[in-house]
């Protein structure tokens, strides 16, 4: 049998060639006849997948969500610093910032004002629209807070959860890294900063406003949201005072500081975990043991110490939590090999396609224990621990390589979106965290 190591090796390339498809997608266009639409995605713009799909049966994901295109880009990132997108990725990343710059021009009160386009949308389709008073609304610093765009960059004009806030945050921390591991020419520099500060304000203004969930489904606040803002607010501070901007500065460390705070209240003493999130109506949720918790841990900081952090011990709690219950209710996971983590999903009840293991849930899993084992007492038992659950993407990755959004909790066979972006841009970090705990691929 192929030794874990050559099959990394071969599927991180894959995996890059396939991510590198839903970047800048313009040889690909989308037509969605119900709505009387034809998407022609620009440069720089990102497809959650790059398969056209109106949910016959996949889900219809050509669009740029702005967490998911962050992701990406940061993924994108790492395959520049390790040589592997060649001299492409500074080029697309250029792409991205200008292109996520452009969408600040959106004006849904410019759309309401053309009605024209309504008539284009089959009556079968027009109870799937936004109102009217909900698109005049879009425009400014709103812009930010749409969960996706059409990749030719219009708005999206289908009716979908929003507002969500993890979007800029995220994109803030990936524009940040880029600026400490890449030297940007001069116009491209100014153009982050601006996009930057943008992020920063609008990051600064929301985070204590609801929002929707890093899955879409539930209106509160949110553990991932607010990770990733409090992150996104203390690094984006420490480059505005490199700026000497002192009193943006304070006021931003500030905020960071208050964000960090909050989270303590997520945590559960009598159940060990940290929820997910806190409704905005009150009431209590059944999703309140979430993987999304983890992801936050890894998308927030990489070397961040202490609470919240890949350190924490109640985050291990948390993740030994979530192991148990997809341990206890897939069956996949009932015959899973000693050498295999458990395959991960998004929380208990999931009825999306499947229900069933998401690839970046298992990736993200394995990624946190490989962060975790850096500077740890644990480190050998972590990095193994992080190469069982690899063992159990390698189970349920095809020969082609090829990685959609779930794999059934039954039978293990691909659901849902193909060629997920995000899944490939999860492998490739996941990768990244394992070389460098080990020293070697």
């Amino acid at each position: 049998m192929e030794s874990l190591d050559r099959w990394i090796d071969r599927q991180y390339r894959q995996a890059a060639q396939s991510m590198l498809a839903s970047i800048s997608a313009t040889g690909v266009v989308k037509a969605r006849p119900g709505f009387g639409q034809l998407i022609a995605p620009k440069p720089g713009s990102i497809v959650a997948s790059p398969i056209p799909a109106s949910y016959d049966p996949d889900p219809d994901y050509f669009f740029h969500w702005y967490r998911d295109s962050a992701l990406i880009i940061d993924a994108l990132r790492l395959l520049h610093l390790d040589q592997g997108a060649g001299r492409i990725a500074p080029v697309q990343f250029a792409d991205f910032v200008r292109f996520s710059l452009s969408l600040r021009q959106i004006d849904g009160r410019a759309l309401v004002a053309s009605a024209t386009w309504r008539d284009k949308v089959v009556p079968d389709f027009k109870k799937f629209l936004r109102s009217d008073v909900e698109l005049a609304a879009v425009h400014g610093d709103s812009v930010s807070a749409e969960t996706r765009v059409n990749p030719d960059g219009s708005p999206d004009i289908s009716s979908w959860p929003r507002p969500q806030h993890d979007g800029p945050a995220m994109r803030a921390l990936t524009l940040l890294r880029w600026c400490a591991s890449a030297r940007l020419e001069s116009e491209l520099a100014e153009a982050v900063a601006q996009l930057l500060r943008f992020d920063l304000a609008y990051t600064r203004a929301r985070w204590r406003e609801p929002c929707f969930d890093i899955w879409e489904e539930d209106l509160g606040l949110h553990y991932y949201t607010l990770c990733v803002s409090a992150a996104a607010l203390a690094a984006g501070a420490a480059w505005l005072a490199q700026r000497a901007d002192d009193s943006e500065a304070q006021t931003t460390a500030a905020e960071a500081q208050a964000i960090r705070r909050s989270l303590d209240d997520f945590w559960l003493a009598d159940a060990g975990y940290y929820r997910s999130r806190q409704l905005a109506s009150g009431a209590r949720s059944g999703k309140e043991l979430d993987i999304s918790v983890i992801l936050a841990a890894i998308h927030a900081e990489e070397h961040q110490a202490g609470a919240h952090s890949v350190h924490d011990e109640r985050m291990h709690a948390t993740l030994a939590k979530l192991e148990a219950l997809f341990d206890a209710d897939y069956r996949i996971n009932h015959e899973r090999a000693r050498e295999c983590g458990p395959a991960m999903g998004r929380y208990a009840g999931d009825r999306y396609y499947s229900g069933g293991a998401y690839y970046f849930s298992t990736l993200g899993a394995a990624e946190f224990c490989f962060r975790a084992a850096r500077g740890s007492a644990h480190g050998n038992d972590l990095r193994q621990r992080g190469d069982a659950y690899l063992e159990t993407v390698r189970r349920f990755t095809p020969a082609s390589g090829d990685l959609s959004e779930q794999f059934d909790q039954n039978t293990g066979e691909q659901s849902s979106a193909k060629h997920l972006a995000w899944s490939y841009a999860a492998f490739i970090s996941c990768i990244g965290a394992r070389r460098a705990v080990s020293g070697h691929g």
